[in-house]
C-alpha cells in the first residue's frame, strides 16, 4: 500500500468468483484510490484489464445492507464477508470478499484523503 502522504492507495485483497461450479475461484484484486483525480471514486482491478470503478460511497454502504447503482451491486454476506455483483453485456461476475479487507481499504483512502487536506 502507498503511504497516507503519497496520496494514492493501492491495496491488494483475495476475492473469490463466485459461479454455479461446486468450488469458487480465487482471484487477486488491485483496490485503487487516488483522491487527486478522483475523490469520491474506487477502482477494483482484476487479472487482465478490468478494472471497474465505482463509488467509494457505495462500497461503504453495501458492507452494512445491500446496495446497487448501475451495473455494480455490494452487500454483506453474513458477518465476514461481502459480495461485489459486477454486471456485464457478457454476464455477471459475483466476487466475496473477507469484509476486513474492505474496510482496511477503506480506512486507507479516508486517511489518504485527509492527507491532501493537510497538505
Amino acid at each position: 500500500m502507498a503511504a497516507a502522504h503519497d496520496r494514492e492507495v493501492d491495496d491488494h485483497a483475495k476475492g473469490r468468483i463466485i459461479s454455479d461450479a461446486p468450488l469458487s475461484l480465487p482471484v487477486p484484486v488491485h483496490l485503487r484510490y487516488d483522491p487527486a483525480s478522483s475523490p469520491a471514486t474506487v477502482r477494483f482491478g482484476f487479472p487482465g484489464p478490468v478494472e471497474w470503478s465505482f463509488p467509494r460511497a457505495l462500497l461503504e454502504t453495501g458492507l452494512r445492507a445491500p446496495t446497487r447503482r448501475g451495473d455494480i451491486g455490494v452487500w454483506p454476506c453474513g458477518r465476514v464477508q461481502t459480495v461485489v455483483e459486477l454486471h456485464t453485456e457478457d454476464g455477471v461476475t459475483v466476487v466475496q470478499f473477507d469484509t476486513t479487507a474492505l474496510l482496511r481499504f477503506l480506512r486507507h483512502t479516508y486517511a489518504a484523503g485527509a492527507s491532501m487536506t493537510t497538505h
